[in-house]
């Protein structure tokens, strides 16, 4: 089943292409078919987000919400840029930043949220990459999480 199927099947709807916060290139091609999409936050542009610290103002699985919003917004700018996610190659690397508490210590599960949906929609192979998962005492707008991802495409 293509991208597009499993998407429909589990139900998800993608957002629109989030708006830039600054001066950049949400998505910059590099290399020979490759991808690096800039951090993308939780805000699905519905004012579903997710504001405050993990540990602190938010429980784990709030933060997981956040990383899987992320992800969804990344996969927005990815189909915005290729025009059809089933050229998507593999997911090479994702890395988020966390806005936690001092004694929050677990990132790795807060970004779970997110890497959980790119196994379900790209499959192991496609969706499972090199991953690093940083605490952070502050994010943009004080949102719960940031994520960007490199990507190979056909």
């Amino acid at each position: 089943m293509d991208v597009y199927g499993k998407i429909k099947e589990k139900g998800i709807q993608l957002p629109p292409p989030p708006p830039k916060g600054g001066i950049y290139t949400p998505v910059q091609e590099f290399g020979t078919k490759l991808l690096y999409c800039s951090g993308c936050g939780p805000d699905l542009g519905n004012g579903n987000t997710v504001i405050g610290k993990v540990g602190k103002d938010l429980t784990l699985e709030e933060g997981q919400k956040a990383a899987y919003n992320c992800m969804l917004n990344l996969i927005a700018n990815l189909n915005n840029k290729l025009g059809d996610l089933n050229r998507i190659k593999r997911f090479v690397k994702v890395l988020a930043f966390v806005n936690s508490a001092d004694t929050f210590d677990k990132q790795p599960q807060v970004v779970n949220g997110g890497s959980q949906l790119l196994l379900d929609l790209f499959g192991e192979e496609k969706g499972l990459p090199a991953r690093t998962a940083i605490g952070t005492n502050a994010l943009p707008g004080g949102i719960a999480c940031e994520i960007e991802v490199l990507v190979e495409y056909e």
